[in-house]
């Protein structure tokens, strides 16, 4: 029997009106459901949805309810749908008239199935070593206020420039509407092939990004004597001294994101932009 995940945020009595509905129905089709509200703590979400197994994922919010199934999908290599719930949602859809059909559709094979690239962090620090699948963006920020911080950006072992920033970030094509947009980068396709390095409030240096291929290897090491925390699509995860680094490469088996149609995702894109700025 398959099982789909529904995924809500805590407050959204549509959005889970919605998920119940829907569940009776799919249940008389022989379908598993469960449903799972979040807290609105990216950590405590992550914990929720901790050991949780599913065919599909379905979520019910904004850019952040999202983020934190996508992680989960892209563990368990099921396929995930987001639906626009929230006030952000640059890639997500609006609710479908049928939504019952359109999980049937997926779980029989016949919906639209997209790839995306998401990152691969990996952190060295006195022998303990930390691997991440990121979402969105792996940012290396101050943690003095009213100080910069150093890091030396390095492409394929290559010496790229010395920022002295707020901080700098790499962003997948996914993450390109999410800080990397606010820090002044590009807009990236989903569908590309491409890492982004963005700078956050450099201080006297280039303010530009930089985008390189999907199989090149960026390494940001902390070049200042003032430390660092690194964080992983909004959650800190570590802290960096001067000389330690931290890895980021495209991760090996991409994330697979359901459409209820196939629109073209720039249009999708065009249209969270106009909502957002409504």
């Amino acid at each position: 029997m398959p099982k789909v995940l529904f995924v809500i945020p805590d407050g959204r009595s549509t959005a889970h009106e919605l998920a119940l509905r829907s569940s009776e129905s799919l249940r008389a089709r022989s379908v598993d459901c469960q449903l799972v509200v979040l807290s609105g703590d990216p950590r405590d979400a992550a914990e929720q949805l901790h050991g949780l197994r599913a065919d599909l994922i379905i979520s019910l919010g904004g850019d952040g309810t999202f983020l934190r199934c996508a992680r989960l999908a892209h563990h368990l290599d099921v396929p995930i749908l987001g639906l626009n719930f929230g006030r952000i949602g640059y890639l997500l859809e609006d609710p479908p008239s049928d939504l019952v059909e359109t999980v049937s559709k997926i779980l029989g094979g016949a919906g639209h199935l997209e790839d995306r690239s998401v990152l691969e962090l990996h952190v060295s620090i006195e022998e303990v070593s930390t691997t991440a699948v990121v979402i969105n963006e792996v940012t290396i920020e101050r943690t003095l206020p009213g100080h910069t911080v150093r890091v030396h950006a390095f492409v394929d072992g290559n010496s790229f420039l010395e920022y002295a920033a707020d901080g700098v970030l790499v962003a997948s094509p996914l993450g390109s509407t999410a800080y990397n947009l606010s820090a002044g980068g590009p807009i990236i396709l989903p569908h590309l092939d491409v890492l982004v390095i963005t700078p956050v409030a450099p201080h006297l240096t280039v303010d530009r990004s930089l985008v390189v291929d999907g199989d090149q290897e960026i390494r940001l090491t902390i070049s200042g004597e003032r430390p660092a925390i690194c964080v992983v699509d909004g959650v800190g995860i570590s802290t960096l001294d001067q000389g330690q680094s931290v890895t980021v490469r495209r991760h090996q088996r991409r994330l697979r994101v359901a459409s209820v149609s196939e629109t073209p995702a720039v249009s999708r894109l065009r249209a969270g932009l106009r909502q957002n700025h409504e």
